[in-house]
């Protein structure tokens, strides 16, 4: 799908025009998720492959996290390795981004990207949790890895986390190991990789958008839980 126009711009090589995909079919020119995403407040993202210019906005983004914000040290608190880790993230990894207007407010990662069981990490900026971001994120992330021909996907969460392993598990994950952190895994011939890969019309339907569930229990401590 064409993630930069609009309904009156110009959509010459894109896949459909108009930024509400929500009766889209899909083409053979679709990346492996539709990268057109209304959020819990009815607010609309585009969640695409990173760019060169991205990793400078990612790092001042980083630099918003608080304390309550981190988890096992990450994204660092210091400029200078926040630097370090996003450039190895760009190097290593698979990336995809979350933007609203001209903002980037979310980030996701698989790495590296030469195993058959690479490990993901997703974090959305505090000012942008809660709405869903970041498990669209992690939607974009299994589609790409089951594109991509990977085994399966893997991620640590502390086992206090109640609500990220509550969301993990929704998303198809499930529980290998309680030692500390909470090992989790995705095979990617599940049912769910394959449904995060299908068109807007057949994954919803024309739907309008959800609004926030008054029975979530979120915390900042993984930005990567948002439902």
């Amino acid at each position: 799908m064409s993630v930069d126009t609009d309904d009156h711009g110009d959509d010459t090589g894109a896949a459909c025009g108009g930024w509400d995909g929500s009766e889209c079919e899909g083409t053979v020119h679709c990346p492996p998720r539709c990268p057109r995403f209304v959020d819990k407040l009815g607010d609309r993202w585009t969640v695409r492959p990173v760019e060169p210019g991205d990793a400078d906005r990612l790092i001042e983004m980083y630099g918003a996290f608080t304390i309550e914000h981190r988890a096992q040290g990450i994204p660092p608190a210091a400029r200078k390795r926040r630097v370090e880790w996003v450039e190895s993230l760009f190097e290593r990894g698979s990336n995809v981004v979350a933007e609203r207007g001209d903002r980037l407010l979310g980030h996701a990662v698989y790495t590296p990207t030469d195993v058959d069981r690479p490990e993901i990490a997703v974090f959305v900026h505090p000012d942008a949790q809660g709405r869903g971001v970041g498990t669209e994120l992690c939607r974009h992330l299994i589609a790409d890895a089951a594109a991509a021909g990977r085994e399966a996907l893997e991620l640590y969460v502390t086992v206090d986390n109640k609500a990220a392993i509550h969301v993990y598990r929704t998303l198809g994950f499930e529980t290998v190991e309680r030692d500390g952190d909470v090992h989790m895994a995705l095979p990617l011939e599940d049912p769910i990789a394959t449904e995060v890969r299908w068109p807007p019309i057949v994954r919803d339907g024309p739907t309008e958008p959800g609004g926030d569930d008054p029975g979530r229990h979120d915390t900042p401590l993984h930005p990567d839980h948002n439902d």
